[in-house]
């Protein structure tokens, strides 16, 4: 009964919400346009180009089962310091260099190809899914106005690679991360039913992984679009502080909200960015969803590496060196 009220009372506020938001697309169509338009240009211009090529170039190399070689250099310092089998390894890499959302979609793919465990999967879910470091520097850095000045960058990366390698001592016990799943069957609820022993041709490992990277592209589009056009519930409300509106735009949708709200919310964007935002969350959600992953588990330690980078930049501002952070 408790359950079956909970329900419809979840239903009348996400159709109240839905109401609300249809009669402000229709109140203030300018700005709705102008917010759907901001979040379709930024992800043209910034997701496309930086992302889709690695989207494909790594279907490819997941489908030709290249992963492990690909990960061979890499593998004995990652497997020291994360426990990770071959192909744990070539997540990290891929997460690290690549950015977000790819450490979600690697992990997510080599998870449905039965090449990581799901343990395995949800412990690299923790802190290998991250904006990456073109991103941080070309955009990030640039709309701050940082320059010659890299503690941000080190701030940014460090924090995951510790809580990686702290969490792996504490998981260790539990879960053999260094277990090899290169051959094994792939699991159950796989549907990438192409990913076998035997790999395809490169053609056709090309073709399918250009689809599914056009599929992947184009959901993060959407969700871009959507989370920037979401800054239109607080139009009415005159009254807000800018630093609230601030905050809400950057929580909604990052890319947007950066370049909204520019130096003035410095330290605030430095904070939030390990977050990413909640188009962030749900496009991660949209990487992951096929698998058993949880994206709840992800949330938690998104919140986590959050408050450490919070309390870095308390320190670091209220420190006898404040001055010269930055």
């Amino acid at each position: 009964m408790l359950k079956k009220t909970a329900d419809l009372a979840t239903q009348l506020l996400f159709t109240l919400l839905a109401l609300y938001l249809t009669i402000l697309l229709l109140r203030y169509p300018a700005q709705s346009l102008e917010y759907a338009y901001t979040g379709l240009i930024l992800w043209f211009k910034k997701m496309v180009p930086a992302l889709f090529p690695f989207m494909i170039l790594s279907g490819i190399m997941v489908r030709m089962n290249l992963t492990e070689r690909f990960a061979a250099f890499f593998h004995p310092v990652f497997h020291k310091l994360f426990k990770t089998s071959p192909n744990g390894s070539y997540a990290i890499l891929m997460g690290f260099l690549c950015g977000f959302p790819m450490g979600a979609r690697v992990i997510g793919e080599l998870c449905l190809a039965g090449r990581i465990s799901e343990e395995e999967g949800e412990y690299l879910l923790a802190f290998c899914n991250n904006i990456g470091p073109i991103y941080f520097i070309s955009f990030v850095m640039s709309t701050l106005n940082i320059t010659h000045n890299y503690i941000p960058f080190m701030i940014m990366y460090g924090v995951p690679l510790i809580y990686g390698m702290i969490l792996s001592k504490f998981m260790s016990l539990k879960h053999k991360f260094h277990k090899d799943r290169s051959t094994s069957a792939p699991a159950p609820y796989n549907n990438f039913t192409q990913y076998s022993i035997d790999p395809p041709s490169l053609l056709k490992a090309t073709d399918e992984s250009i689809t599914s990277g056009l599929i992947g592209i184009g959901r993060l589009g959407g969700y871009m679009v959507f989370f920037n056009l979401l800054n239109i519930l607080f139009i009415p409300f005159k009254a807000l502080p800018d630093n609230f509106l601030a905050f809400s735009s950057c929580i909604l949708e990052i890319t947007g909200g950066i370049s909204r709200t520019g130096a003035a919310g410095l330290y605030m964007i430095l904070i939030l960015l390990p977050f990413g935002g909640f188009s962030c969350m749900a496009q991660t959600y949209s990487m992951i969803k096929d698998t058993r992953l949880s994206i709840r588990k992800y949330f938690l330690h998104k919140c986590i590496q959050t408050a450490i980078t919070a309390i870095i930049y308390l320190f670091c501002v209220f420190s006898s060196s404040a001055s010269a952070f930055l």
